[in-house]
């Protein structure tokens, strides 16, 4: 009897140290988001990620699938780091270049129909879905001349992501 009463005991005072988590809460009532960190080994899981997503927005609206194209992703990924040298998340590089003047650095043989750029701690379907409620962003990706996509990021070590899609056709 004595050894129940312990271990009755010892479980309520075990019980009494667990925590339990409540998401904290923003000024609009939602949770405040968690920091998305992006491992080395994510790259194409992210690429296809987006690509899939992409592509079921596009089918939805009755259009054309688009495919990955690596001239644009290095346009894209060098636009990324470019904008976090910056500091400020917008279409032009450091050395003056615009979007049309990166795709023809990298020999993309198509043409250039938009580039979507963001600065933020959000995951890319996050982000996608704020693309996705601006009507000029939105236009971008569900451009129905769309051919190619190239989509890449750049974390810092603070956790901000810029993140770069460019659309091509």
């Amino acid at each position: 009897m004595r050894f129940l009463g312990s271990l009755l005991a010892v479980a309520i005072l075990l019980s009494a140290c667990a925590t339990t988590t409540t998401p904290q809460l923003g000024a609009d009532g939602k949770p405040l988001p968690k920091m998305y960190r992006i491992s080395k080994g994510a790259t194409s899981k992210i690429q296809f990620r987006m690509l899939d997503s992409v592509n079921a927005l596009r089918q939805a609206a009755g259009l054309n699938a688009v495919q990955l194209n690596a001239q644009l992703h290095a346009a894209a990924a060098t636009h990324s780091r470019d904008m976090s040298v910056q500091n400020r998340p917008w279409h032009f590089g450091s050395d003056g270049s615009s979007p049309i003047d990166r795709v023809r650095r990298v020999g993309y043989p198509g043409v250039l129909l938009g580039e979507n750029i963001s600065e933020t701690y959000e995951t890319e379907l996050e982000t996608l879905g704020a693309w996705m409620e601006q009507q000029s962003t939105r236009d971008v990706i569900l451009d129905s001349r769309a051919q190619n996509l190239g989509f890449a990021w750049f974390q810092e070590s603070s956790g901000k992501i810029w993140w770069t899609l460019i659309i091509g056709g």
